[in-house]
């Protein structure tokens, strides 16, 4: 790992560490202690079973996806190289932003394809999970709101959550339909930029302008064949739905280990809003996933869910959803991804 990429690591945690700091003294810690005591194991350990069983769904959607790209691997592999992934994403600010690059050079290195389908790869996974989450917390808010009455807070929730499912599709239609300005404009840009750092950072070289097209090219042309799979897309659809369900699952079962009930409607909703959290600059959404979760279970009327049994249920749920594929994927990225750090 560069100088640059460990100083915006270390920043990162430390801002996280700050977050989940306050979010501990707004809380208490004393509560949270006694309520994490009386959590039940067996029930935790079903919470890690569920996170298990999220890193599996969405790796059989990379191998899905590869699949329609011509690559050829197994379950387990895309299950490790997903586990990679995701210990990517929880070690570098912004998250998916942050850490798919290195993941695409991971895909790269164990199917021994070119870069530029990794990273097509993984980018089409990232968007393909957008649909099934929107759609689920919808349909949970929906639910959720013929039981109880919505108050401010999770109205302005439900109206992002609606505002991000008109936003984001019109988006994506306006840049595919515009996909060779943006191509042009993407090779224009990396190309500047490349020989800047070439320019200014001894040991880099600067890319030339026809290799950068060819990658470029690459990219777009994967893009293109998944987006040209039907089949494909709705099998991808479904391993990533049923992911987000497995990862719904483990906050309902967090909930559970400390004695309490919830509806899965409201774990339906408040999950995928969570994860929105995860674009901040913080690494892998660490203090900002939590806060949002907490800040929402403790909007939502649940009976018996106070401010130190909602960070409970979280603190159990994040601990299986964030530390389970960071020691994963930390065997992954020191084995078989031994090169891509470099």
């Amino acid at each position: 790992m560069d100088s640059d990429r460990l100083r915006a690591t270390l920043v990162g945690f430390g801002g996280a560490i700050a977050v989940l700091a306050l979010l501990l003294y707004l809380v208490g810690v004393d509560d949270l202690l006694t309520t994490l005591s009386r959590a039940d194991t067996t029930t935790v350990a079903l919470v890690v079973v569920a996170t298990l069983g999220w890193l599996f769904a969405w790796g059989l959607a990379l191998r899905t996806v590869l699949g329609v790209l011509g690559e050829r691997v197994s379950p387990v592999q895309t299950f490790l190289v997903f586990s990679g992934a995701m210990f990517n994403n929880n070690i570098t600010p912004f998250g998916q932003a942050g850490g798919e690059p290195v993941t695409a050079l991971l895909i790269s290195e164990t199917t021994e394809t070119e870069y530029g389908t990794g990273l097509a790869a993984i980018a089409s996974v990232d968007t393909l999970n957008f649909v099934p989450s929107i759609s689920l917390a919808l349909i949970g808010a929906a639910y959720f709101a013929t039981e109880v009455t919505f108050g401010k807070n999770l109205q302005l929730a439900t109206a992002g959550v609606v505002a991000l499912a008109i936003a984001v599709p019109v988006g994506a239609v306006l840049l595919w339909r515009n996909r060779e300005r943006v191509q042009e404009a993407s090779v224009g840009r990396i190309y500047r930029v490349g020989g800047w750092l070439g320019r200014h950072i001894p040991g880099i070289s600067a890319p030339t302008r026809e290799s950068l097209e060819r990658r470029v090219d690459h990219f777009f042309e994967a893009i293109e064949r998944v987006a040209a799979s039907p089949r494909g897309l709705a099998l991808a659809l479904v391993y990533s739905s049923l992911g987000w369900l497995f990862q719904m699952a483990g906050l309902w079962l967090a909930f559970e280990a400390i004695g309490i009930s919830v509806n899965f409607s409201i774990v339906m909703f408040i999950v995928p809003m969570g994860a929105i959290a995860g674009v901040t600059p913080l690494p892998g959404g660490v203090g900002g996933i939590e806060s949002v979760l907490v800040f929402l279970l403790v909007a939502a009327p649940l009976p018996g869910v106070t401010e130190s049994a909602a960070l409970a249920a979280v603190v159990i749920f994040r601990g299986a959803v964030y530390w389970v594929p960071v020691v994963l994927g930390g065997i992954v990225m020191s084995t078989v991804g031994a090169g891509v750090r470099s």
